[in-house]
């Protein structure tokens, strides 16, 4: 494994001088503890009943198999335990993430795990910054990073506005930005090791999706004994007593929707996808009508307002230490008027034909895994929705995953995207918005509003697709950007 050169890690043993805040995650000495109460854990998800996953994961042997084999943790954590509702995919994504961790690379494996907390922080994911602050120090990182960016090496601070960019506006990133990486002195990235930033970078901050997306609750601390938490004395932070997810709870249910009304939403959006199916064999529309359509959803859904719910939202931890520029963000542009969000056309530069072909060359195999992994999401398919069997759901897939690439600017030629506006209701606008642009404001009213008729496995399966997408198309821009710097 290439685990870098020695310069560039920390020692084990200067590591274990230190303990990090369960929470927040600052670095503290250790020194006397104290004992507190430890709430118990309410299963892997705040928005997902325990027993529907615990049920799932009791069934499915490959599942520990599988953990067994790529978990870097060692252990069934709660997203794994969430995403083993989709076997198949499951395995994709944990080959994957195992092979961007662990296996031969450009890049030290400490370098790797930080990058890894860069990118989670950007949406204020503690879940998974805690997860690679604990790999970072198990791989030999050096312990004062953790205080912050200011402690890291230049070379890594360079990372920072590619991070910013590829999180909120990923359209704004040029070959100019990658010239700047790969040509700065003894601080430069070669190529590779960018390429190989890049895939760490788009895949946590889609993970994050998925997280906070799925309510994904904190893992239990290790350093328990009989229900209760060991905490140092000394800075004592307030956070290590708050990280128990309590921001949702059962007041905050939807529950204004009888079954009846649920029903009959369902019973419309299957007569919507059959009357679509029926308009497409019959006749076809143009090309500048389908353009104009484009045009119509993307507008349309830049004046999506994720604020439709009035929680109040109360964060649980501090990140900010690992974020530079925290108030820059996805931008609704066609609200404020400051920005034009141009389109990318999907043929132009199309990860199949491009994008693919540039990341093996650079990254070998990663290009094979993470295709494997698209196709897969995008793929899966029970032929159920619902109470309904026997359904063929690519319409609704298709449409779910040209969403999220048109909130990105990202435009098919031959797909018509007045579909997303017949089978996406508002409320699922919302939700989607939310959780692929700002994840971080997501609740569980929001969760709970939209296809209230559909398990919640079918919904474990929507927040895979937006995360997929939401990473292919960090990807596109990225990597469209790598091309244009080598030709």
């Amino acid at each position: 494994m290439n685990r870098g050169s020695a310069g560039s890690l920390g020692s084990a043993a200067s590591a274990s001088e230190y303990r990090v805040c369960s929470n927040c995650r600052k670095v503290l000495r250790q020194e006397k503890r104290i004992r507190v109460s430890q709430p118990l854990t309410r299963g892997p998800s705040a928005f997902i009943p325990e027993k529907e996953v615990m049920q799932a994961n009791g069934l499915n042997e490959r599942t520990n198999l599988l953990v067994e084999e790529y978990s870097t943790s060692g252990r069934l954590d709660n997203i794994t335990q969430v995403m083993s509702l989709h076997t198949q995919y499951l395995e994709s994504f944990l080959r994957s993430q195992f092979y961007m961790l662990r296996m031969d690379g450009p890049l030290p494996l400490p370098y790797r795990h930080y990058i890894a907390i860069m990118a989670a922080a950007r949406h204020q994911c503690s879940y998974i910054v805690n997860m690679h602050v604990d790999e970072f120090l198990k791989t030999g990182g050096i312990a004062e990073w953790l205080n912050g960016l200011e402690y890291i090496p230049q070379r890594l601070k360079n990372l920072n506005e590619i991070n910013k960019l590829l999180a909120h506006r990923p359209w704004l990133i040029t070959k100019e930005h990658i010239q700047k990486l790969v040509k700065t002195g003894e601080n430069n990235w070669s190529l590779p090791e960018l390429v190989h930033a890049v895939v760490l970078l788009a895949h946590y901050h889609a993970l994050a999706s998925f997280v906070l997306g799925s309510g994904i609750n904190p893992e239990r601390d290790p350093d328990t004994s009989n229900g209760f938490r060991l905490i140092a004395v000394n800075k004592f932070c307030v956070c290590d007593l708050a990280n128990d997810n309590n921001i949702e709870n059962a007041s905050l249910t939807s529950s204004n929707f009888g079954i009846a009304d649920s029903l009959s939403e369902l019973e419309a959006l299957m007569e919507r996808m059959k009357r679509l199916q029926e308009e497409k064999e019959d006749e076809e529309a143009s090309q500048e009508e389908m353009a104009t359509r484009f045009e119509k959803e993307k507008k349309e859904s830049l004046l999506v307002v994720t604020g439709a719910f009035d929680d109040e939202m109360v964060s649980t931890s501090d990140v900010s230490r690992y974020i530079e520029d925290p108030g820059f963000g996805y931008k609704d542009f066609a609200r404020r008027g400051e920005e034009h969000l141009p389109t990318f056309r999907a043929q132009d530069y199309t990860w199949e034909n491009h994008g693919f072909s540039l990341v093996n060359r650079l990254y070998s195999d990663i290009g094979h895994l993470l295709d494997e992994k698209f196709r897969m999401v995008y793929n899966l398919t029970y032929n159920t929705m619902a109470t309904h069997e026997d359904v063929d759901t690519t319409m609704l897939r298709r449409a779910l995953f040209n969403y999220v690439h048109c909130m990105f600017g990202i435009r098919y030629d031959d797909y018509d995207y007045g579909e997303v506006n017949q089978l996406l209701e508002r409320s699922l606008k919302v939700y989607i918005k939310t959780v692929t642009c700002y994840p971080e404001r997501t609740t569980k009213r929001m969760y709970d509003s939209y296809w209230r008729q559909f398990k919640h496995s079918e919904k474990v399966h929507l927040n895979l697709l937006l995360m997929e997408a939401r990473m292919q198309a960090e990807l596109l821009y990225a990597l469209r950007a790598i091309t244009r710097h080598l030709t």
